[in-house]
């Protein structure tokens, strides 16, 4: 699969370039193969750079309300300076490296509404990008991504949308200024005291954090508003912990901080099981409660970092008249 698009540059006549990927999915941590192949025009062609990069939509905040915009990271080079001849034509392989924070954009069950993500191939003429239109890339979770994705479900939370967004999770080992949150209706068994839950993963090679956001539905005595968890996840763990009994405890534990607080019904019978916990990285609720989004963050070695970009491309323009729908 790939696209093919003549070089804005050179004009009518110019040289033309078509990125095939090998495959259709990978997973954060994996690696993104294809080729870039070059077709030469009617003229010699100087190119200064050629650079692949993943792109995804961004929700931004605006005094006009959430905008999409397009927002690049992890820029990979692909060569350097080149000379290409007239009718001249060349392929040139590329191993790009995902992000362990790549947002998902598929599960076992389908896409996540919402993910839109995609490679984009960066033509660099004098100095000047020539970004071209994305290929759809497909993201599938990592393991322990899946089995707590498959614990809400079995809880009964039903998916609601997922979205990216900018700033940075206090506590987390967050590389890029975005993350992805995965939007949940209530649960019945929680509905009366959850409005919806929202989960971000952090991820790294060795686990990941779990971030999790509670919309708490108010009462008579109780104030709503929102609660925050940060848990702690490795990736060994995946096929070691009863999944449903952790995301159970993760509620719990958010729901009966509230209760104490402030009173009112307390337990749902899941006990006090709370699973990777780390000291160190404020595990539990008790060094998150005021969990805020800041600044943008470090840069992940080896990448640039994100960048926010003006343009919307086709693909994010198409993705939100479906998400209006």
């Amino acid at each position: 699969m790939g696209f093919k698009r003549f070089l804005a540059a050179f004009g009518v006549g110019g040289p033309s370039v078509d990125t095939v990927l090998t495959g259709y999915g990978t997973r954060p941590g994996a690696l993104l193969e294809g080729h870039v192949e070059l077709t030469g025009g009617e003229v010699e062609a100087r190119i200064d750079e050629i650079a692949v990069a993943l792109a995804a939509r961004v929700e931004l905040e605006s005094d006009e309300g959430e905008q999409a915009a397009g927002a690049e990271f992890a820029r990979v080079p692909v060569i350097g300076p080149l000379t290409l001849a007239p009718g001249e034509r060349r392929s040139l392989p590329f191993r790009y490296p995902v992000p362990w924070q790549a947002p998902i954009t598929d599960t076992a069950h389908g896409p996540l509404p919402g993910a839109v993500l995609g490679l984009r191939t960066e033509v660099v003429i004098e100095r000047a990008p020539d970004k071209g239109d994305l290929d759809p890339v497909r993201i599938h979770p990592l393991a322990a991504q899946e089995r707590v994705l498959d614990a809400f479900a079995r809880l009964g939370f039903t998916l609601k949308r997922t979205d990216i967004e900018t700033g940075h999770l206090a506590g987390t080992r967050q590389e890029f200024p975005l993350f992805q949150e995965i939007e949940f209706h209530p649960a019945p068994h929680y509905a009366h005291e959850i409005g919806e839950v929202e989960l971000t993963f952090v991820a790294d090679p060795h686990g990941m954090d779990v971030v999790v956001e509670f919309d708490r539905r108010g009462g008579m005595f109780t104030p709503g508003g929102d609660l925050y968890g940060l848990f702690r996840v490795e990736h060994r763990d995946a096929d070691r912990l009863d999944w449903t009994e952790v995301a159970a405890s993760w509620i719990d534990h958010a729901l009966d901080r509230h209760r104490a607080l402030f009173g009112g019904y307390s337990g749902h019978g899941h006990g006090g099981y709370h699973p990777g916990h780390d000291d160190d990285h404020g595990g539990g609720l008790g060094g998150v409660a005021g969990l805020a989004l800041g600044a943008a963050g470090g840069l992940a070695a080896g990448y640039a970092a994100a960048e926010i970009v003006d343009e919307v491309g086709d693909l994010f323009e198409g993705e939100e008249e479906d998400a209006e729908e």
